[in-house]
């Protein structure tokens, strides 16, 4: 395993993926503030690269913005053959409601996705005060919250894998 820089200063051990030529993965990014959404987007391709993902089989999709995400996570989890969607934004604080706003859509939609269970949704949405807070947190001094994201993937989707329900009857493999 190697690791990568945790938001909380630490090393966050990358997990290998358990069956990687059939892993597949989207990776949904807004296109709003596109300094720190394409950072934290490399972060965890780099992520899914280093545990083993094949390169073809990592999906990249831009979106207009943070609230867009959570329209397409629905589309890809509903049609595409994907193992794990990650949604990555960034919303920065203003003057106005606007942020809560849409920091409250993007998190009820991404918690709404996961609660149906067919395909873990990961919450890879920066929601700051400022840009130097986004930045710390998008390969800076903070690790890369898209990183830490992608590792989220990987473990949700060994998760989904682990459990088996027979007949109602709810089994762990391995």
């Amino acid at each position: 395993m190697s690791t990568i820089l945790n938001t909380n200063g630490s090393e966050l051990e990358i997990p290998a993926i358990k069956s990687p030529k059939n892993f597949r993965v989207a990776i949904v990014t807004a296109k709003w503030n596109p300094q720190v959404t394409h950072a934290l987007r490399d972060g965890a391709r780099e992520v899914f690269m280093k545990a083993g993902a094949q390169e073809e089989n990592i999906f990249q999709y831009d979106v207009p913005g943070t609230v867009e995400l959570v329209y397409a996570a629905a589309r890809l989890v509903k049609y595409a053959p994907v193992d794990a969607v990650i949604v990555i934004g960034c919303v920065i604080r203003g003057d106005t409601p606007h942020f809560d706003y849409v920091c409250q859509q993007v998190a009820e939609g991404t918690a709404h996705l996961n609660a149906q269970g067919e395909v873990p949704v990961i919450f890879g949405v920066l929601t700051v005060d400022n840009l130097q807070q986004a930045l710390d947190r998008a390969g800076g001094s903070l690790g890369n919250k898209g990183a830490e994201a992608a590792v989220a993937a990987i473990e949700m989707v060994d998760f989904r894998d682990s459990v088996v329900y027979d007949d109602m009857n709810l089994e762990q493999k391995g």
